[in-house]
């Protein structure tokens, strides 16, 4: 397969001729994150950072008005070969993918931004390329330092559009790099939106870079390109040259320079056990999530934006089982109204139906603030002014949503869930709002059901200690590891320092989903878990064996969660959980389970 790269913007260093590593026989491996599985085999082709120096000059008081024409005009320019790149994306893969390019789109439109460099503008006197390269090269740091994925990739698109938007203002037209014609596999040490959306599929191989997590732009356009793709490798392009040969894992995030003919052979049988098993999981597409003796678990998908609905079946889930509805609210300068979000609801409710749609109500505040909310920083967000905390004290921003959803439920199928809840107080607090909206509702003789299911989040420890007396007041309960595991073992899962201690099968975290889990079951409601140690189907056998009703996953996991599921008896994982309950570390935990799912899908583990 070959592939050819248009137009980079922000990489000009392509070191084609410079000669190999030292020592030319020896196998070097590089780890990182697989993020679009595959594996591809070529030379690589090293892309690395040059900065362009921006000329500051000053300017008299005279000539501002100049200086904010010229920048209105870059602005409209850089908007145009958005659009233009949108639209050829959009016809390449598809419009889901295109999509990417929105958040640029609100960049070059976002008022805060723009306000910021006309006042800088007026005060500093200094010519505008200056004035607009300081302001957003201070907002994506900002961005760039808050431990959110989603908000982190808010940060490359500023600084794409930056970079976009100051050469208009120089009169340049946008980077282009000649690449050569022989298939390669990409490193570097980042790749923008913009980097990642010009490459034509017939000549890149793999995707290998410095930086990058799961939800990066360069790793969803990969995947959609079916590009093999590792993320996080460090700093690989200070450690490799081009013209070097390497074989990308993109299953397990390996970047193997110099493989060895062990290694190649190793990988050709690899290559071909992987499309069989490719074929096998795409046949499942159709089939439910039941076990071997039987038992059947609501295999669900995770979504954050409306158009992701588009993948729930098109993988094989059951409908969604976590709607993050506060992407709605980033990105823009005012709050959806009920009407909007009445609309989104009910057009993804009834692209799922007759399958549920789980609603997060809204987990703003800390680090995830909409346009529209005046807050002051905390020291630690996380732990602060968000999610349900933030939405009691909002009744203007929570309720509109709560009309919506209600409204939504009239098709039967919508369900709604709190995030966040710490105890049966704000429980009942939410629940509260909840009726005192039913009541509008009923007035006002807007149809909506009544029976509609709520559930609880369980993400903070003391939920799931307190979870007996949480479960009388709601239908269900959602587990969301990510922050249950942080929190309870005091662990940020995004600093590179300490991420080896985040460990799903800690004793302590089975236990508590087993407090969950047990309250649940005395009270005869059903429990899920949408955190992403539902689509780990290392960690599957533990998950069955805690008796979980329902998995929520990626969308692109379902196959394989499911093929996991459909491997394994109830029976047995509940035995496995009597035997490791009482075992004192993750590892040995982790162990048993692990031999067991080697035993019924080993295959699927790589």
């Amino acid at each position: 397969m070959a592939h050819r790269l248009e137009s980079l913007c922000s990489f000009v260093d392509i070191r084609v001729t410079l000669p190999p590593m030292t020592d030319e026989s020896a196998e070097t491996r590089f780890h990182g994150v697989g993020v679009s599985p595959g594996i591809a085999r070529g030379d690589i082709q090293v892309m690395r950072d040059e900065f362009e120096e921006i000329e500051r000059y000053r300017i008299e008081p005279s000539q501002i008005p100049g200086e904010i024409a010229r920048f209105e005009s870059a602005l409209v320019q850089t908007r145009i070969q958005i659009l233009e790149m949108q639209q050829k994306i959009a016809e390449a893969i598809g419009t889901k993918d295109a999509g990417i390019f929105d958040a640029h789109l609100l960049v070059v439109e976002d008022r805060t931004l723009i306000d910021e460099v006309l006042r800088k503008l007026e005060c500093d006197q200094v010519n505008v390329e200056a004035i607009f390269h300081d302001v957003a090269a201070k907002y994506a740091e900002t961005l760039g330092q808050i431990d959110d994925p989603y908000l982190r990739e808010r940060a490359l698109d500023i600084q794409d559009v930056m970079r976009r938007v100051v050469r208009n203002l120089q009169g340049k037209a946008p980077k282009t790099m000649p690449l050569p014609g022989e298939a390669h596999i990409l490193v570097a040490h980042n790749l923008t939106p913009s980097d990642t959306a010009s490459m034509d599929r017939h000549r890149v191989l793999g995707i290998a870079t410095d930086l990058g997590s799961r939800t990066s732009h360069s790793a969803i356009m990969a995947r959609s390109l079916t590009i093999p793709a590792a993320v996080g490798l460090h700093d690989v392009t200070e450690k490799v040259e081009s013209g070097v040969m390497a074989l990308l894992d993109g299953y397990t995030g390996l970047l193997i320079v110099n493989p060895s003919p062990e290694t190649i052979a190793y990988y050709g049988k690899v290559e071909v056990r992987q499309s069989e098993v490719s074929k096998e999981l795409a046949v499942l597409r159709e089939r439910s999530a039941t076990t071997r003796d039987g038992d059947h678990i609501v295999l669900s998908a995770n979504i954050e934006l409306p158009d992701d609905v588009t993948s729930v079946s098109a993988h094989g889930a059951e409908g969604i089982g976590l709607y993050r509805t506060e992407f709605l609210y980033l990105d823009r300068d005012s709050l959806p109204g009920e009407e909007e979000q009445y609309q989104t609801y009910r057009r993804v409710a009834e692209a799922v139906r007759p399958h549920p749609l789980i609603i997060r109500t809204f987990d703003l505040g800390g680090d995830k603030i909409a346009g529209g909310i005046d807050v002051s920083d905390e020291l630690n967000p996380f732990l602060g002014w968000r999610a349900i905390r933030f939405c009691l004290e909002h009744p203007e921003v929570f309720k509109p949503q709560l009309r919506a959803i209600l409204r939504a439920s009239e098709l039967g199928n919508v369900k709604l869930m709190f995030p966040m809840i710490s105890g049966k107080a704000e429980l009942i607090r939410a629940l509260e709002v909840l009726d005192e909206c039913k009541s509008e509702l009923a007035s006002a003789k807007i149809p909506f059901n009544a029976e509609m299911q709520i559930g609880a989040m369980i993400e903070i420890p003391s939920a799931a200690i307190c979870s007996e007396s949480l479960a009388p007041e709601v239908d269900f309960f959602s587990i969301g590891t990510n922050d249950l595991i942080q929190y309870a073992i005091a662990v940020d899962r995004v600093n590179e320092r300490i991420a080896h201690l985040y460990e799903p099968s800690h004793p302590a975290v089975l236990r508590l989903i087993k407090m969950v889990a047990d309250a649940a079951r005395k009270h005869q409601i059903w429990f899920g878990v949408c955190g992403e140690m539902a689509g780990e189907i290392e960690l599957t056998p533990l998950l069955l064996g805690l008796g979980v009703d329902e998995l929520s996953v990626s969308p692109a996991l379902v196959p394989r969660v499911k093929s996991a599921i459909r491997n394994l008896s109830r029976e047995e994982c509940e035995k496995l959980l009597d035997e490791v309950i009482s075992l004192d570390t993750p590892a040995a935990i982790l162990e048993r389970s692990l031999q067991m799912a080697r035993e019924g899908y080993g295959e699927l583990l790589g």
